[in-house]
């Protein structure tokens, strides 16, 4: 108990006599100090007293897929510090390969009573995945944000990047450049996103070859691996679901001795840390990050707050980044 009184009053900066009042419900004790320090038993793994423990915590939970891709981290700055800014504390949820999966995060989070879920990036936006923990979390009336395009009738209210507004940046600006065999690089067949953006790519093209769609898991090797395949189809231009997926197809040109962007042009998606220090620096089309995130967090927060949020979709529009990795299409 003493060891506990300790640890929660150097996190707070209070004294140990200010934590054990608290603790004990006792007079004393401004609203905000009190629930800095039950805020702080929480993050510090410890029960609330049982008189305490009807009251949601002050946490919210943020669930992402990983930290490899850049963009994934830059949301996590962007979120956490708009939820600090509300006197909220982040509780950051990263899966990993054959580690803790996006449900039993759930788990772990519904047992901290954590006031809020937003989830940037995750099975929500895979038809095929099991969806089960989202439904969990609506049962129990948990406010929730999904960032980017999710699966239809969860439920829960989210913001996203336009990705057939991306697409068309993207398709225009190869088309521009006399680019008339360009590929898609996108993510899964069930991956929402994805599936948003070939859609798109074939209202636009009119009649888009299947051999120039290809798929692969968001990874840099994924890309590589898939880009190979596109580039023994003719294509000249390659628009990629993402950043790391993009440097995966120039790595994959420059394994067949093709230049970029002499031979092959190549877009991104995300404009993610670092894509202006690559070699050649990428052209990609940017995702809003900034809004999206506080968007993200002020949908969020309206619902703790009790007002009744839609379950609609807001979308945000993304930006065209010209660098160096897309030319003109060569004239062979």
């Amino acid at each position: 108990m003493t060891r506990r009184l300790a640890e929660v009053a150097k996190k707070v900066g209070v004294s140990e006599a200010t934590v054990s009042r608290v603790l004990n419900g006792k007079p004393g004790v401004s609203d905000a100090t009190r629930q800095a320090v039950l805020t702080a038993l929480d993050v510090l793994g410890y029960e609330r007293p049982t008189q305490l423990r009807g009251e949601r915590a002050r946490l919210v939970g943020l669930v992402l897929p990983e930290l490899q891709n850049p963009i994934f981290p830059a949301f996590a700055e962007v979120i956490g510090g708009a939820l600090a800014q509300l006197g909220l504390t982040p509780v950051l949820c990263t899966q990993t390969k054959g580690g803790v999966s996006e449900a039993d995060y759930v788990d772990l989070l519904l047992q901290q009573q954590v006031s809020g879920v937003v989830f940037a990036g995750g099975l929500y936006a895979q038809a095929d995945a099991p969806h089960d923990h989202y439904r969990l979390l609506a049962a129990r009336n948990i406010p929730v944000v999904l960032v980017n395009a999710a699966i239809e009738h969860l439920g829960f209210p989210g913001v996203s990047c336009d990705d057939a507004v991306a697409v068309e940046q993207a398709w225009r600006h190869l088309a521009s450049l006399g680019h008339e065999r360009i590929g898609l690089l996108l993510g899964p067949a069930d991956h929402v996103p994805s599936a948003r953006k070939l859609a798109a790519a074939r209202a636009i093209a009119g009649d888009l070859p299947e051999e120039f769609v290809a798929r692969a898991i968001f990874s840099l090797e994924g890309g590589h691996a898939a880009a190979s395949r596109l580039l023994d189809r003719g294509v000249t231009g390659i628009i990629c679901a993402s950043d790391p997926l993009a440097l995966g197809a120039v790595r994959a040109a420059r394994r067949k001795g093709y230049d970029v962007p002499g031979r092959v042009s190549v877009v991104g998606y995300d404009d993610s840390a670092f894509m202006n220090c690559t070699e050649p620096p990428l052209t990609t089309v940017r995702q809003p990050i900034e809004a999206m995130g506080r968007a993200a967090v002020e949908l969020l927060n309206a619902q703790i707050g009790g007002t009744a949020v839609p379950a609609e979709e807001l979308l945000f529009e993304p930006e065209l980044v010209v660098r160096g990795s897309t030319a003109q299409a060569p004239r062979d």
